[in-house]
């Protein structure tokens, strides 16, 4: 007689249940739209939105820098919280949007995690990516929704890719170039690091389980390989076309911005804490496993090299290696989404580690692999009011947005001192423009770009370069009809005062101090080589919204291929156990 044991620790968490546990957590946090509040970008994302919820077909945004390109930052995940704004307001679709990407994840995690360990490890790992420290940590400090959007887009592209690779079918690479299209469209520095760190594993892991069935790989997965390099590369290339062309005219060629995340987390505490020890959270103790399985099981090894990879880079200069492969682009990137995509790779393996600790602890064993997840996303969450780097977001601009609204303030230009990330705030529902903004790889004014600093309202936190860049800018105010700053730190008094700038109104109890120079002109259009062409503005308006109808209709419609029997992976068979069926083809 055969004994099975049906207990439900040893069946897979369904996937609906692990969606609705997503929703359960990170649903009413979107409700009360607290990325909005203490999070770096979220209000960046919406600024970016509101210009094509008016503009759709023209991505020049006047609003900032005297005038700038949208097309140099992929415009897909801005331009579904622009159609949603229509409804449901610019808050709160980009809420929507958010909430879609942290329902993905799972999901995308489920799946990705199918192709190295058995259904029910992959469900857990599913489970754990819910309270993802880097997850909470990208959504709810940095506000960086087009990592957290990008990146499950990336990984439901991934086991389509491993089908076509092993077994050449059609559908799955259609589908696969699909969602590669759409990951890029909302963001184009994931991908890229992606088709590195997470293209490369399947394809090697591809190659191992084409070698198994018998037969030369080599030629068969290599030729699969190249088809799959091309197309994709095709695809991005038209899909994205205004915005190479934007980068070849003017690629990234200002003085390096400081930014933590490219610091030497050894020697500062609160870096290391913002980092390293937040997003990773109770991972860390899972590293020694993630490291020795890796290394036993020949199957796991591909994640195990590729977690590491990232794990190095999300060190920033911690390590010399970043920098050395970099090199001049190490000054230009943030590296936080390293962090989040090495704990993508670690999650199957983790998810291993939690069926064994079940396994042998059963309820006990659940209890604390609970505990340990629920703690991380605490961890990530409690220390955005701990932690000593602070966000303006949600400081109240309404008396800035009357000021300028009113009177004709609108015909001249303005600039913010102390509001740091609630500029965008401003900007989104105010009708003047600014020379200030908060989209570094945009800027072409001199006054900003020949020096060190990232935006003028957070100057003093750039030292000299800071107080330098700004100071050129106070002295060129009527070149760009600068006639209005509005001032939310007093540190800033003294230096307006001795450049001409007189104090004329003041608003919420003291809080905002407005200053004006009379003899400011009204502002002028000033016209740039970077303006996209008409028929730019037409592809940026048409294909990355194209490309994710298109990738809907065929989920939708071309369901994927069922696997007949429950594949359990040869490299998470218990010892002892006989595997007496392969999946099915």
């Amino acid at each position: 007689m055969e004994i099975r044991d049906t207990s439900y620790f040893r069946k897979p968490i369904p996937l609906a249940v692990i969606v609705l546990i997503a929703a359960m957590v990170h649903g009413p946090l979107l409700f009360f739209q607290l990325p909005s509040i203490t999070s770096y970008d979220a209000n960046f994302h919406i600024f970016m939105a509101s210009h094509y919820a008016h503009h759709w077909f023209d991505p020049w945004n006047e609003k900032w820098f005297a005038g700038f390109s949208q097309t140099t930052y992929p415009p897909l995940g801005h331009q579904w919280i622009a159609m949603l704004s229509y409804i449901f307001g610019l808050n709160m679709a980009y809420m929507l949007v958010q909430f879609i990407g942290i329902l993905l994840l799972p999901v995308a995690v489920y799946r990705f995690s199918r192709l190295w360990v058995s259904a029910r490890a992959a469900s857990y790992a599913a489970l754990l990516s819910v309270f993802l420290g880097a997850e909470v940590f990208l959504v709810y400090s940095a506000g960086q929704l087009s990592t957290t959007l990008a990146a499950p887009l990336w990984l439901l592209a991934l086991p389509y890719f491993y089908d076509w690779l092993r077994w050449g079918r059609m559908g799955a690479l259609l589908k696969g170039l699909a969602f590669t299209c759409v990951a890029a469209s909302v963001h184009h520095v994931t991908l890229l690091f992606g088709a590195v760190l997470f293209a490369l594993p399947v394809l090697w892991l591809a190659w191992i389980d084409r070698r198994a069935d018998g037969g030369n790989a080599t030629p068969m997965v290599a030729m699969r390989a190249a088809i799959l390099g091309v197309l994709s590369a095709a695809g991005i290339g038209l899909v994205l076309l205004p915005y190479w062309l934007s980068i070849l005219q003017h690629p990234i060629e200002q003085v390096p911005i400081p930014h933590a995340s490219r610091s030497n987390f050894l020697l500062s505490g609160a870096i290391g804490m913002n980092y390293f020890i937040v997003p990773y959270g109770a991972l860390i103790l899972a590293l020694p496993f993630i490291v020795f399985r890796g290394l036993a099981v020949p199957r796991l090894r591909p994640l195990l090299v590729f977690f590491w990879i990232s794990c190095v880079f999300g060190l920033g200069g911690t390590t010399p290696i970043p920098r050395l492969l970099l090199g001049r682009a190490f000054e230009i990137l943030t590296f936080e989404r390293f962090t989040l995509l090495a704990c993508l790779l670690a999650l199957p393996i983790v998810g291993l580690l939690v069926e064994e600790l079940v396994d042998r602890f059963r309820s006990k064993g659940a209890v604390w692999v609970g505990i340990a997840a629920a703690a991380t996303a605490c961890l990530a969450m409690s220390w955005m009011f701990y932690s000593p780097f602070r966000t303006l977001g949600g400081m109240n601009v309404d008396s800035a947005v009357n000021f300028l609204n009113r009177d004709g303030h609108d015909k001249f230009r303005y600039l913010t001192l102390g509001f740091g990330n609630a500029l965008p705030k401003l900007s989104t529902y105010a009708n003047a423009n600014s020379v200030d903004g908060e989209y570094n790889s945009a800027r072409l004014l001199p006054e900003m770009t020949q020096y060190g600093s990232a935006q003028f309202t957070s100057a003093k936190f750039f030292g000299r370069a800071g107080m330098e860049s700004l100071r050129a800018m106070l002295k060129h105010a009527n070149r760009y009809g600068l006639k209005y700053i509005f001032v939310h730190d007093p540190y800033y008094n003294p230096i307006l005062a001795f450049a001409g700038w007189r104090e004329i109104e003041v608003y919420d109890g003291g809080l905002i101090h407005v200053w004006s120079k009379e003899d400011a002109p009204p502002a002028r259009r000033i016209e740039s080589d970077a303006m996209p062409a008409p028929w730019e503005g037409l592809l940026w308006g048409i294909l990355p919204m194209a490309a994710s109808v298109l990738t809907i209709l065929l989920v939708l419609l071309i369901p994927d291929r069922v696997r007949a029997l429950e594949l359990m992976p040869p490299s998470t068979v218990p010892a002892g156990v006989t595997v007496y069926a392969r999946e099915a083809r």
